[in-house]
This record gives structure tokens, sequence and C-alpha cells, in this order.
């Protein structure tokens, strides 16, 4: 390796990293054009908005990361905030004294959803794709059969405490996710079921010989993704003071896959990170504040939001995010290296997960 590949891999940043600067660079544009228009973009109002939306999306970005590092997707989560929500606020009809039933009986069913998605995906053998829709609609279908658009009744201790509570300009909700995802950031990184999501993304075929139960693993990475939008929908619920049926309509699905790719993760799955979801998201949000202090036309948003979003991952992919696929794939002799799947080896090192 000649001495400029040394210096440019030595210097070469991370995608995390690049999200993250992207983001910087997005803040101070946006703190230009707010000041342009005589507002100021770090007000106590403005980041306190800005924070709780970017919660709403934030907790399911971050349970649509665990899906699509394990190659899988699901694009029924917004049907499950809906869902959620609606659960929450009848169950506690109200009533402080059953607000643990009310958070426990919406969770609980999000984590059914998030099993089901999963045993449908592994055991019938249906692309996440096809599953997933095929899930949004039944909920879909159920949500409008059983409830009203606007149904329940959250007490206002709950109300006030997860959905208007602020530490400073830092609200509770987004405090929240903060903590959910460096809990996401810890079992992907240091524990064995980490270890083997990334390797069931790098190559399912590769990880179930090599002894990893990828069944299992999607399926968790499933149940999870679910119960993360079911605190979406607790927190919708708080906000509104009530379940509500139209959530569904707001396109947490799409938005959320857009900030994991948004983020750098591969929708191929096997490489990502949930620090650049959360990266992702906030980009996403200060996007949209900034389209609201310039009065963009709505739909000309999602055409900014399309494009940016499509030059994202084209540079990332010139960034060749993997550069083993630059490497040979076979050694002199005529044998696979190993290297060709590494999440799959460093499973099955002795310092990986067994």
């Amino acid at each position: 390796m000649s001495g400029a590949d040394t210096f440019g891999t030595k210097f070469r940043l991370s995608t995390t990293q690049v999200v993250a600067l992207a983001l910087v660079a997005l803040i101070i544009v946006a703190t230009i054009l707010y000041a342009a228009r005589g507002q100021n973009f770090f007000s106590t109002n403005n980041l306190a908005d800005l924070l709780t939306r970017s919660s709403l999306l934030g907790f399911v970005a971050i349970g649509q990361t665990m899906v699509i590092l394990g190659r899988s997707l699901d694009l029924s989560v917004g049907y499950v905030v809906a869902l959620s929500s609606l659960v929450a606020a009848t169950v506690m009809n109200g009533l402080e004294g059953r607000v643990g039933l009310g958070i426990a009986a919406a969770l609980a069913v999000a984590a059914f959803i998030g099993l089901l998605n999963g045993l449908i995906i592994t055991i019938l053998r249906v692309n996440p794709f096809i599953a997933t829709v095929g899930m949004g609609l039944i909920l879909k279908g159920f949500i409008d059969i059983t409830y009203a658009a606007q149904e329940g009744k959250v007490p206002q201790g709950f109300s006030r405490g997860f959905g208007y509570t602020r530490i400073g300009p830092l609200p509770i909700s987004t405090l929240t996710m903060l903590i959910i995802g460096v809990i996401a950031m810890v079992v992907l990184t240091k524990t064995r079921f980490g270890a083997h999501l990334f390797a069931v993304g790098g190559s399912d075929d590769v990880a179930r010989l090599s002894g990893i139960r990828t069944n299992r693993t999607l399926i968790w990475a499933h149940v999870m993704c679910s119960v993360a939008a079911g605190v979406a929908g607790l927190l919708i619920a708080a906000r509104f003071g009530l379940g509500s049926a139209q959530v569904y309509n707001t396109g947490y699905d799409l938005d959320s896959v857009a900030a994991v790719v948004l983020g750098g993760t591969l929708l191929m799955g096997g490489r990502g990170s949930v620090g650049g979801t959360v990266a992702g998201v906030m980009i996403l949000a200060v996007l949209e504040s900034a389209f609201n202090v310039l009065d963009v036309n709505p739909f000309l948003k999602n055409v900014i939001r399309g494009a940016i979003i499509i030059v994202a991952v084209a540079i990332y992919a010139q960034r060749q995010i993997d550069p083993l696929s630059r490497r040979s794939r076979f050694t002199p002799d005529g044998r696979r290296r190993a290297t060709d799947f590494p999440e799959a080896v460093g499973a099955l090192s002795p310092g990986g997960a067994k």
C-alpha cells in the first residue's frame, strides 16, 4: 500500500461521521435562514418543537434500523403507532391508576404484531416488503372497524409527563428516545444478538452455516422494531390526550426507512448504526423546520427530500461503504477468503458470539 493510500485510509471518515458533519452543516444553514427572517433557530420553543417531532420519528427509525440491519423491512410501523396509541388511550380511559396497564397493553400489542411479522417472514418465507405491507393492511382494516378516528383518554399526569415536560429545551420524550438509542447501540455492538444480526444481514446462508439461529435473530429484530413503534404510539397518545387512528396517514413507514438510509445503513443489511439513524432523523427534522420558515410548497418539500436522500445514497455508494468488496474473493490456491464474510467470522471468533 502506498503512502497516499495509507494516509487516505487513516483519515477516512466513517459514514456516521459524514452524516454528523452533514447535520452540523445543515444546522448552520438553517440558523442563517432563520436569522434572515428575524427568527432564532435556537429559541427554546423552536428547539422543543423540533426535538419532539424528532422523537416521534426517532422511535420508529431506531426500530427500523434493527430489521434493516438484518436485511429485512417493516412497512407496518405506521399502523402499529396508530393502534398502540388507541390501545393505550382506551385502556387508560383517563384514570391515573391505569397508566401502567395502558403502557403494558400497548407495548404487548406492538410486540405481538412484530412477532407475527417475524414468523411470517422467517417461517412462511414471505418477502418482508409483502409481509409487512399485508400486515399494515390488516391493521388498517382492524383499526377502521374497531375504533373511531379518535378514541380513549389519557390521564393528564401521563400526558404532561411524557408528552410535554421538558428539561430546558430537551423534552422528556427526546431524552427517552436517546436512552433507547443508546440501549440499541449497546445491543448491536456489545451483545451476541447484535453480532448475529449483523451476520444475518451480511449473509443469511453463511450465518446459518456458521451455526447462528437466523430465524430467531430476525424474529427478535421485528419484535424490537414493533415495540419501538409502540413507544411512538404512546407519545402520540400523550401529546394528543387520546388515541388517534389517523396517525397511520403521516408516513412514518417511509420516513423511518428514509432516516435509516440517510443515516448510512445499507438497505441490503449487514452494515449501519443507530447513531447514523438518529443523525438522519435530525437531518429530516431540521429540513422540515427550514422548509417551514421558508414557506416551501408542501409538494416541493417531498421533491427536495427525495432528491437529498437519493444524493446521499449515491455518495455512500461512491465512498464504497464496504471496501472488502473490492478485494479478491479468492486466495492464490483458489479458496474463498474468510474476509468475504466479516460479520459471520466475527461472530465465530474467540472473542465474538457463539
